[in-house]
Formats: structure tokens, sequence, C-alpha cells
């Protein structure tokens, strides 16, 4: 699909890792699938076994992002005839994950499905976990050492993110230009990392007119990202506009935006979902926002993990008729990007 002149490409060479908390407590929900569901989606992997086991560890729990992919990876239980079931801190951070991985190894899951809150930090418990018996697959963020894990399922294309969001806010803001700020989520997260190199490089090859002059993190916590969001205007009283990569920090700057006397005087975009982002879209806050449909990040990492764990290989996968292959690294492109502005926000059910 196009977004606004710029092609998104899922080339899967371009996909590399990827990443979107210090509390003990934890949320859990779980599906059981219907015992002699039809295994068929996943071809040229064998059979997939009924009655596994599958964990979802989030960055971070009770973040809508996470529990859109969530509902896609109880479809693909649902359909294979796996439990599942999703535990997580409540702040996104490697060392809050820990705990989490180390219950899941305990407790002799089959599978475990997790979003790398640091890419770094957890690359040692995952090792254990695969040791154990456990087969591991990232979605959204991947860890930093691919023996880790046997899949990444990744979103769209690094490149093709960072280049939209640069689009994005330069046609908000006009052919004036001016100061522009990254809103971003943890400083140790992947994915932000790598969109942020990006943006930065596309910046000065094809924005002049555009000066970044601070990047800060709101951690994916919504109080933060706020105050961030209120820090960043305070402090560069020039601001002409904000990019938010993460779904957190684009909700609250929005929120903080459309109703203070920046509205309209300092333009506002990233990567948000639809359904939050709606009525900033509809009120001019956002002018457009993009994202993918989460839940097939998680649909797909629940398909690639069973798979292995049934003893076949996830490199080439067929679900429900659509195939989804691995590249060098062991990443699958697991889901397309949308764009969301105010003619057509309506249209999008995440």
């Amino acid at each position: 699909m196009r977004i606004r002149g710029i092609r998104w490409i899922p080339v899967l060479a371009a996909a590399v890792a990827l990443a979107a908390c210090g509390s003990s407590s934890s949320s859990s929900s779980s599906n059981t699938g219907a015992a002699g569901a039809s295994s068929s989606g996943s071809a040229g992997a064998g059979s997939i076994k009924q009655g596994l086991k599958v964990a979802v560890i989030p960055k971070a729990i009770n973040i809508a992002y996470f529990d859109a992919a969530y509902k896609g990876a109880q479809k693909a239980a649902a359909e294979i005839g796996a439990t599942i079931e999703q535990v997580g801190p409540t702040q996104a951070t490697g060392q809050a994950q820990l705990q989490f991985i180390n219950t899941i190894v305990q407790q002799k899951y089959n599978v475990l499905v997790i979003s790398a809150a640091d890419a770094d930090a957890i690359v040692p418990a995952l090792k254990r976990a695969q040791q154990s018996g456990v087969t591991v697959v990232t979605y959204d963020a991947d860890v930093s050492d691919p023996s880790a894990r046997t899949a990444f399922v990744s979103t769209p294309a690094p490149d093709a993110i960072a280049k939209a969001q640069d689009k994005w806010i330069s046609d908000a803001i006009g052919a004036s230009g001016g100061e522009i700020a990254i809103l971003s989520a943890a400083a140790t997260a992947a994915n932000q990392n790598t969109w942020i190199g990006l943006m930065k490089q596309d910046l000065a090859a094809n924005y002049p007119q555009l000066k970044l002059v601070d990047t800060v993190y709101g951690n994916d916590d919504a109080a933060t990202s706020a105050q961030k969001a209120a820090a960043l205007l305070q402090s560069h009283p020039n601001l002409k506009g904000i990019i938010s990569p993460t779904t957190v920090g684009v909700r609250e700057a929005a929120k903080y935006l459309s109703g203070s006397q920046y509205k309209g005087k300092v333009q506002l975009t990233g990567l948000g979902l639809p359904s939050e982002l709606k009525p900033y879209l509809k009120d001019g806050t956002v002018k457009t926002a993009g994202l993918w449909d989460p839940a097939q990040l998680g649909y797909v990492a629940v398909y690639a993990g069973a798979t292995k764990a049934s003893g076949g290989s996830p490199n080439n996968l067929s679900i429900q008729g659509k195939p989804y292959t691995a590249d060098s690294k062991g990443v699958i492109i697991g889901a397309e990007p949308q764009d969301f502005t105010a003619s057509n926000v309506d249209k999008f059910a995440f």
C-alpha cells in the first residue's frame, strides 16, 4: 500500500533486529484452543502437535498495542488447539521481564513468544529457556543475539517506517520547516533506536528544512510520555513538530497537544493505533500517523513457535494459504503497514 508517496516495501533482508517494565506485578489471560483444530495453516512444517502450552510476554502489560497482538496470538492458538497465556511486567524493561521468563521455564511451557524490552538483557535467560526445551520466538522487538530465539516476527521494513514518519512530519509542517523532536519509548528498545537512526539519516539527506533538536524517552509509560512531551514544548519554544514512533508516546503527546495552546502550532505524527488516535485525527491535532495490525505479529509468532515445537521449521510457513518466509537471520515480516488520516481512520478496527 502507498503512504502519501512512500512505498512500504517489506524486504526481508532489510528487517534488522527491532524493539517498542521494575514492578513484579503481572496480568494474565488465557485461552484454550479447541481440541482437534486443524493445523493445516502451517504447511511445510508437518503437523502441529495438539495441546501445546504457549506463553506470551509483551514489553509491558496494559498497553493497547500488545493487547491487540495478543488477540492475534489467541486466534492462532485456537486454530492449532494450543493453550495460551499472556503475562508480563507493568514497566517496559528487560530486567522486569526476566522473572517471567524464568517462571515460564519452571512451568514447562512449550513455546515462549516475547517482545524484547531490552535487546541485550534477556538474551542469557532466553538461551537458558531454549536449553530447557522451550521454543523461543520474538515478535515486534528482537534480541541482539539471533541464537537466543528460533525466529523473529517483525514489523515492516525499518527503512520504510523511518522514511514515512519523516515525510508525515514534513508534510504536516510545510515547506518552511523548522525544529522537530522525537519522543521515543525506552532508550534500550532496539526497534526505536533503529528507526531513529534511519530517520536521522533520511532527515539529513532529504529534509534540510527540518532540524532535529532533541530526542527524549517516555519509556512506554503514559505519565512519563506526557511529561516528556510537555517538557519538549517548554524547552524548545520554536518547536514545529514531534515524531513519536511508539503507540503510548504518540497517544499521550496527542492528548496533551489537543488541549493546549500548542494545538495547530506544533505538528505531531508517529506510530499509533487508529482506535486511540481517532479523536486527534478528527480534531486536527494529528494529520497523518501509521502502524500495522499488531494482531498479525502475535498470530504469525504463535504459528512459528508451534511449528518449531512440533519438530518442523518455521522458515517457510504457509498460514491459511498465505506464505511467510524467514530470511537468513530468521526474520519473518509478519504484518503490512497502514496509514491513518481523518478521512480513513473509521475503516480500521484495531
